[in-house]
């Protein structure tokens, strides 16, 4: 199980110029960056610097421009052959500097659930995590898997740096930042069950909105030929950071570098020989790990993780947000002298679906009284709708990760106007005498 991760802050981004003539020639030769040490990292690509490709057109300033079917489709080549030559090439560590990283594993973990330490590698503040490997792969399968997965970016997802490999065990580096709590943490305060500093329905949209097109990126949009599955989406595994209260994804990749998914059947485009490694390699162990709540019934019963089951994890997270409860939880009945299991999913189907009243009513007890009862019901409503869908039974009958993201994002467009609407005016007091 993975550790619930620390408070955290995206990094800006660099704003990018338009090349000039000699700023093309210049990449020619390989970018080292500047504020890291001499220890270089192994580069995955025949030819390690980084050219634009002889298709593309020159950038333009200008600010509107008319694209045919013609001019699409190379642009969309150009931009293709050019993302592939980028030198984003990840970081394969020595044992050795993991090993002086952490002061041979001496140093205080940074959790306490399962082996992990924030530490400094070749400059840079990261968080080495120490995983059990659940079928070996080979160090040129680990290199291409990493290549892959570390070419994908997206605001809401925790970059991977690299990783470093000793026996069984895998240690995965990711970026660290500063400043924000896991979404667990922010909604159920250990030291004050009245405390949350989602205290505002725009807050947990925010997050909710994240979350979903980071989840949506990860499924469909990484412009890579591989569908990848995140297999650890639980609110632990999510970071909320101020002071927007965006929402990020821990973990991205430990599935496929820790050999939790099978590879067998996916197209990893330019990794065709490691298919036929794979196909070779001994069959998968059934044991497997999950978070109890999390687990959609048909990965409880196979193991298998699918986009299916992310998306359950996913409908879990939402209910979480509108009610601030648990997954499950166990309440002692006086009457039976007996605990009773409580499930987040079932208090929010009898809140929208099942029993008699009213919906608003009963919705409005439900949804997390934290907010003092400021929301809209209607949009409240259709969320909750939207989240049980994701959690069917029937793995087949639950939405695509893109239509999920269209709708959340429509919800958070139609919160804001209600919000907006119900600003207290601006007013002025003055307390000298008249």
């Amino acid at each position: 199980m993975l550790p619930p991760f620390t408070m955290c802050k995206t990094k800006m981004a660099t704003n990018a110029a338009s090349p000039t003539r000699s700023q093309q020639q210049a990449t020619q030769s390989p970018r080292t960056p500047s504020s890291r040490p001499s220890p270089r990292p192994i580069s995955f690509s025949d030819n390690p610097s980084t050219s634009y490709s002889s298709n593309s057109a020159p950038y333009s300033g200008s600010t509107g421009y008319r694209l045919s079917s013609d001019t699409t489709i190379s642009s969309f080549s150009s931009l293709t052959s050019l993302r592939d030559t980028l030198p984003e090439n990840p970081h394969i560590y020595d044992f050795s500097e993991i090993c002086a990283a952490t002061n041979n594993f001496l140093a205080k973990r940074h959790s306490s659930s399962t082996p992990c330490w924030r530490c400094t590698l070749r400059g840079a503040d990261v968080i080495v995590f120490q995983r059990k490997f659940r079928r070996k792969l080979q160090t040129p399968q680990l290199q291409q898997l990493l290549s892959v997965v570390c070419r994908s970016h997206h605001v809401s997802i925790i970059k991977l740096l690299g990783a470093s490999v000793s026996g069984d065990h895998i240690y995965l580096v990711y970026d660290f930042v500063n400043n924000g709590a896991t979404l667990s943490d922010c909604l159920r305060n250990k030291n004050n069950v009245h405390f949350t500093v989602l205290s505002t329905w725009m807050s947990r949209m925010q997050v909710a909105t994240d979350l979903a097109h980071g989840l949506d990126y990860i499924h469909n949009k990484t412009g890579l030929n591989i569908n990848f599955v995140h297999n650890h989406i639980k609110s632990s595994s999510i970071i909320v950071t101020e002071p927007s209260f965006n929402a990020r994804v821990c973990h991205f990749g430990a599935a496929q570098l820790c050999g939790e998914i099978e590879l067998d059947n996916q197209k990893l485009g330019e990794i065709s020989e490691i298919e036929e490694k794979l196909t070779s390699s001994p069959a998968r162990s059934k044991q497997f790990e999950g978070v109890r709540g999390y687990m959609a019934p048909e990965f409880q019963a196979s193991g298998v993780a699918t986009q299916k089951s992310d998306i359950y994890a996913f409908g879990v997270v939402m209910l979480e947000l509108l009610s601030g409860e648990e997954p499950l939880k166990f309440k002692f009945d006086e009457k039976t002298r007996t605990f009773v299991r409580t499930s987040v999913i079932d208090a929010a189907r009898a809140a929208v679906v099942d029993g008699e009243g009213s919906v608003e009513g009963k919705l409005r007890r439900w949804v997390d009284r934290r907010l003092k009862d400021s929301f809209p019901v209607d949009v409240a409503e259709k969320w909750t709708r939207v989240a049980l869908e994701c959690v069917h039974v029937d793995p087949d009958k639950r939405p695509n990760m893109g239509r999920v993201a269209g709708k959340i994002s429509k919800f958070y467009l139609t919160s804001r106007i209600w919000s907006d609407s119900i600003k207290m005016p601006d007013m002025t007091v003055s307390l000298g005498p008249r």
